[in-house]
């Protein structure tokens, strides 16, 4: 089959519509879940002056970020399993690709950046604030953003490029091992090439956060008081939790090996690292973090005023 832009056919999650609604049923609440737990945590942030910080304005951007990854795939699939169709443009697979691995990349340079933010917080306090000031932050920030704009245009050109010789993606979104999958025989390699090339700055990143907590927790033995230990491990524990989530769930999930069976245990998995990572993401920090439970309340205080007056 030529390249064409004719549609994809997505995998159907079952010809029997109880186990369709069950599987819709599911994401939907995931879903659900990791967008009002995200928004909990922006909202929170934003209107509590407290928590306009370096640390919490990176953990602003990862919610944000973590809505949007989940945005690019889980609508399509509802609105597809509820209109009892499977069909995807090839411009909607192109966008799915591109923006699933930007978010992807964003998350996974940005979860670095805040173990720097860590690190000068703990290791390096007095000058804190003059080296992560707005100007650093907003930088850094723009740093993330384009080298994963730059690599999630990477991988869209070169899937896209080569030819395919099937239609149908066994996966409920276009996801590039599946797109692989269906390549002609021998063009492949130039993904895969892309896709090694690539790995080599996640690898890079958990090298560099490995180092990073070596020396941070190593800074945070030697502080006398015991509660001052447990105000530092509080506030690395999560990062950390979240971090090995998303590395070792997507690591996995992208360098399998794609079976030809039905892809009942690839659709576990895929939950695992897509959707998983990013609804833990609030619940991990919310409960591992006073100040975002501090401002969680008032702003529900604020808002129960709000509603008295009204």
């Amino acid at each position: 089959m030529n390249n064409d832009t004719s549609d994809f056919l997505l995998w159907e999650f079952s010809e029997i519509w109880e186990l369709q609604i069950m599987h819709v049923s599911l994401l939907l609440i995931l879903y659900l879940m990791t967008l009002s737990g995200n928004l909990v945590i922006i909202f929170a942030i934003v209107f509590d002056h407290h928590l306009h910080t370096p640390m919490y304005f990176f953990l602003f951007i990862l919610a944000m970020q973590d809505i949007g990854s989940i945005s690019v795939i889980v609508p399509k699939a509802v609105f597809n399993s509820l209109m009892n169709t499977r069909t995807i443009s090839h411009a909607g697979c192109v966008a799915q690709v591109m923006f699933f691995i930007f978010f992807l990349t964003c998350d996974v340079f940005l979860l670095t950046v805040m173990a720097y933010d860590r690190y000068i917080a703990i290791c390096n306090p007095l000058q804190y604030e003059m080296i992560m000031n707005r100007k650093t932050c907003t930088k850094m920030i723009g740093s993330v953003w384009t080298a994963s704009f730059l690599n999630a245009s990477l991988h869209s050109t070169v899937t896209f490029l080569t030819p395919f010789c099937s239609k149908i993606i066994n996966q409920f979104y276009c996801e590039i091992p599946y797109l692989l999958k269906i390549t002609c025989s021998g063009s492949y390699i130039y993904e895969i090439g892309v896709m090694i090339f690539s790995a080599t700055f996640p690898l890079g990143c958990f090298i560099f956060v490995f180092l990073t907590y070596a020396h941070v927790f190593s800074a945070v033995l030697r502080i006398p008081s015991a509660e001052g230990r447990t105000k530092a491990f509080s506030t690395c524990l999560p990062h950390i939790i979240v971090f090995s989530i998303f590395f070792f769930t997507a690591s996995f999930a992208y360098f399998r090996v794609i079976s030809d069976s039905p892809p009942r245990l690839d659709f576990i998995i895929t939950i695992m690292y897509s959707i998983v990572p990013p609804m833990m993401n609030p619940l991990i920090y919310s409960m591992r973090n006073k100040d975002i439970k501090v401002a969680f309340s008032r702003l529900c205080g604020h808002m129960s005023l709000h509603f008295k007056e009204m």
